[in-house]
């Protein structure tokens, strides 16, 4: 059953005076203010709400800049030029964007609201995943061109809490069934009202061939809101499971042999028209300098949309996850799928990780095709067979260490992203591989404790 306080969808998105009157009549009493964080996660505070729609919806809050410079456990690190010991990591703004303002009827009584974040003298924080994200789309609006997006995400669903105990809600290939177990069904059912109720209605549902995988799916829309809804879906997931004695993971390989994805699905578009089909219903010359640009980009941003040591561990030939820069049409087997028909032909990026924070994957995607688009690298011939054997594409990196080393010394990541962002997300991706260096994984003893 939906949680207290779900409206409807179309009173899900909240407006100031709206907020005032829900509470007004006691129906909300806290605002959470969120600023979405490197790896992707919702990171703020509670605030009263009287307090919320007196002061912080019109002067803003103060939070640690450290939420936008430390790893996944929050460990204060040197290192990051925005915030550290030697900065005296020091306040930064955060300003609520009131058009994120939307109903969580997962948490009683509660409003979500997501924050911009700027320094002491206002300018934005440029490796804000939000700012990021933003830069990106604005680069492709010099083109006169804007992108309609949908995201496609898969996790792994365990009963159990904690990583001891914890088995995957089914043992079976479940791939597109329809007779859910009797605890995978009330999920299904609460995760669907409640994101309905928090204005973000799912396009699907469906099981994955993986034990206890599922795929969402959500409608089309505009990129920044798309990637907000996705950290809201998340906290969903994470809350309704966690109630249900469940447990959802976003990485991208929970298991050997389980790989989830964070499908990108995108579409070009001048004024209402879609650019990447012509009249006749072939792809468009823009749209092939979009493909090439992200086949010649992408293997440079890496760290974007794969982050961590085990997001390089999903790309395993016959896996449906890309392990080269290949294009196709309808080829679930290419790092690149171009797929649908006249105005819905698009393209669906499927290099991205569960674990990849959305508003970077995208940024990252966006950038390639403006590149593309400037540029004009020439386009290889489509993938019409099984891209999994054509060796002499381009590879994708095999391991984060190497996908930091093309990102940290690219000419095209410095150009579309700017020195700063390069360099605090370099920091990022050294500060993974510099806590797994020391780390002795069971794999290894299973494999060399007798034997060594």
């Amino acid at each position: 059953m939906p949680a207290a306080n779900s409206d409807n969808g179309a009173d899900a998105h909240l407006t100031l005076d709206r907020l005032r009157a829900l509470v007004g009549s006691g129906r909300i009493d806290t605002v959470l203010l969120a600023v979405p964080d490197l790896q992707g996660r919702l990171k703020g505070k509670r605030y009263n709400a009287r307090h919320f729609c007196e002061r912080v919806a019109h002067q803003g809050a103060e939070m640690c800049a450290y939420v936008l410079a430390t790893d996944v456990d929050m460990r204060p690190l040197d290192g990051f030029t925005l915030a550290s010991w030697e900065t005296g990591y020091q306040d930064i703004v955060v300003t609520p964007a009131i058009s994120t303002l939307r109903l969580v009827p997962w948490m009683p009584g509660t409003a979500l609201v997501l924050g911009d974040v700027a320094d002491r003298h206002g300018e934005p924080i440029e490796v804000a995943p939000r700012q990021m994200l933003r830069r990106q789309l604005t680069h492709l609006a010099a083109h006169g061109l804007h992108v309609k997006t949908g995201l496609e995400t898969e996790f792994v669903l365990y009963q159990g809490t904690g990583d001891q105990n914890m088995t995957p809600l089914t043992a079976e290939n479940l791939d597109f069934a329809l007779d859910h177990t009797p605890v995978a069904l009330p999920f299904f059912r609460r995760l669907e009202a409640g994101l309905a109720g928090a204005g973000l209605p799912v396009e699907a549902v469906k099981t994955e061939g993986a034990g206890g995988q599922v795929e969402v799916t959500f409608p089309y829309g505009e990129p920044l809101a798309a990637c907000d809804g996705h950290l809201v879906f998340k906290h969903a997931a994470r809350t309704l499971a966690t109630r249900m004695g469940l447990t959802p993971t976003f990485m991208a390989a929970p298991q050997t042999g389980i790989g989830s994805g964070l499908h990108l699905h995108l579409s070009l578009w001048k004024n209402n028209t879609s650019v990447l089909t012509d009249p006749d219903g072939a792809l468009s010359t823009l749209a092939e300098h979009a493909v090439a640009g992200l086949l010649d980009a992408l293997p440079q941003l890496g760290p974007l949309y794969a982050p961590n040591i085990n997001s390089y561990k999903r790309y395993v030939p016959s896996s449906f996850a890309p392990t080269a820069f290949t294009w196709g049409y309808d080829n679930r087997t290419c790092a690149i799928r171009v797929v649908g028909h006249g105005e819905n032909l698009h393209l669906e990026v499927r290099v991205p990780g569960a674990d990849a924070n959305p508003y970077l994957a995208t940024a990252a995607v966006v950038a390639a095709i403006a590149y593309g688009l400037d540029r004009t690298p020439p386009l290889p011939s489509e993938q019409s067979g099984n891209a999994y054997r054509d060796m002499t594409a381009p590879p994708l990196a095999h391991t984060l260490e190497e996908a930091l080393t093309w990102f940290s010394e690219s000419t095209i990541a410095e150009a579309r992203f700017g020195r700063e962002v390069v360099q605090h997300y370099t920091r990022l991706a050294q500060v993974e591989l510099d806590h797994q260096r020391a780390l002795v994984p069971d794999t290894e003893r299973a494999r060399w404790l007798l034997h060594a």
